[in-house]
């Protein structure tokens, strides 16, 4: 990041202002309004802050306009093919891929990690049989804090122990919340298994019937756990680093983060997506009746699944997945009614020219729920799946945040539109 030497000029009332431009490595361009206010008695209004970068980050490069996604610095497509999902999450919270030396203590720690307090095994008894499984995510994680303190003095203190330890103890949490909710005998971790095969045999191992952990489906749940790793200022990403401005731990940080990603309007999408499907096959297959409800401006319905808030041309994420889509369901045999249709809608979609004038195009939640539905994963478990994947995200963004001197507690402005001044009545008199 540099400033340029021009600055941009802001006349207001018959007086110019210089604004710095800031210019990124990638070459994306910034105006620094950080003394607006002061110098010039305006604030800017962003709802939504769809113009506003709310912080610098070397992390993860977005170019939505070319279809580009890198975490620092290595294309997801690359990473998606070639790496193991804990190697990219040491990615993005070290900076570097690791070494052999480095992997292999990464690994041992995520093993030594991996069990739950004994105490807090007990929370799960107390949550009602048709509780949210986010919920009781976002209640679990928050928990951590209390059973490994190390954090609360010093945010960073013991910071890469942390994050291994959060890293590990979230699927074990996922798995026993998934089991608890259908009455089964817990599942432990065993040290034999990776990480994503040690997740699968946790949610699916019954006393009677053994779990096969297949390499093929260990391999898919890979390539969604890295598709989803981070994603530059989403919504939940910029909730963990507005509540981690204020100090708070990363534990409670990343809660924060997961009831944001809760939301319908964010990590519940490849949900909506296997709703959908399974509503126009309910109703006998009827393509061309939807994709007139989703063309007709006065019908709320919309395709699920298709374009992006942030990619123009195309989700470099959804051609990754639904290759590994196509490839998990051939491997296991499976014949999906639901993928038979998503893929008439997408041919559908990519050949009409409403579609293509919007680009709206398949993004990566088209796919994913086919897959965590092959998997075996139910419906409410998908932002469940989608939150394991943006831990490491989270934690890298919130580190980052924590170690950059620059940081102040969050605290965005308004511009007021409600009563002015009222004189007070008691209430005898009103």
């Amino acid at each position: 990041m540099n400033k340029c030497s021009k600055n941009a000029v802001l006349s207001i009332d018959g007086k110019t202002y210089d604004l710095p431009i800031i210019t990124g490595t990638e070459g994306d361009k910034a105006l620094d309004i950080s003394k607006l206010l002061q110098e010039t008695g305006y604030m800017t209004l962003d709802t939504g802050y769809k113009n506003t970068g709310s912080c610098t980050s070397s992390i993860t490069y977005l170019d939505g306009n070319k279809g580009i996604l890198r975490y620092r610095g290595y294309a997801i497509e690359e990473l998606a093919e070639k790496c193991l999902f804990i190697e990219v999450a040491y990615l993005l919270i070290h900076g570097h891929l690791p070494n052999k030396t480095e992997f292999d203590d990464f690994k041992y720690l995520l093993r030594r990690f991996a069990l739950l307090h004994e105490d807090m095994i007990h929370f799960f008894d107390h949550f009602p049989p048709n509780a949210q499984p986010m919920s009781i995510l976002s209640v679990m994680v928050n928990s951590l804090c209390n059973y490994y303190p190390e954090m609360s003095d010093d945010p960073l203190e013991n910071i890469n122990m942390t994050a291994t330890r959060l890293i590990s103890k979230i699927r074990t949490i996922a798995a026993f919340s998934y089991k608890k909710s259908l009455g089964h005998p817990l599942v432990y971790p065993r040290p034999d298994l990776n990480y994503c095969g040690n997740f699968l045999n946790m949610m699916f191992d019954k006393p009677v019937y053994p779990y096969d952990v297949r390499p093929e489906v260990v391999s898919a749940l890979n390539k969604l756990l890295i598709l989803h790793a981070d994603h530059e200022q989403n919504c939940s990403t910029s909730t963990v680093r507005l509540v981690g401005s204020a100090g708070v731990n990363l534990y409670s940080s990343i809660s924060a983060g997961i009831n944001a990603l809760w939301g319908p309007l964010h990590g519940g999408a490849n949900e909506a997506v296997i709703e959908m499907l399974e509503m126009i096959h309910a109703d006998g297959n009827n393509f061309k009746k939807y994709i007139d409800k989703a063309k007709d401006k006065s019908d709320p319905f919309k395709l699920s699944g298709f374009g992006h808030r942030v990619y123009k041309t195309f989700d470099p994420r959804g051609q990754i997945i639904q290759e590994a889509c196509d490839d998990l369901l051939t491997m296991l045999n499976i014949s999906d009614p639901l993928l038979d249709i998503a893929r008439q809608l997408e041919e559908i979609a990519l050949n009409d020219d409403y579609f293509i004038e919007r680009n709206l195009f398949p993004n990566v939640d088209f796919y994913s729920g086919i897959i965590y539905r092959a998997i075996g994963i139910p419906t409410n478990m998908f932002t469940v799946m989608f939150a394991l994947g943006r831990l490491p995200g989270w934690i890298a963004q919130w580190k980052e945040q924590q170690e950059d001197p620059r940081t102040k507690i969050g605290r965005p402005r308004q511009v007021f539109t409600g009563e002015v001044s009222r004189k007070f009545v008691p209430l005898d008199e009103r």
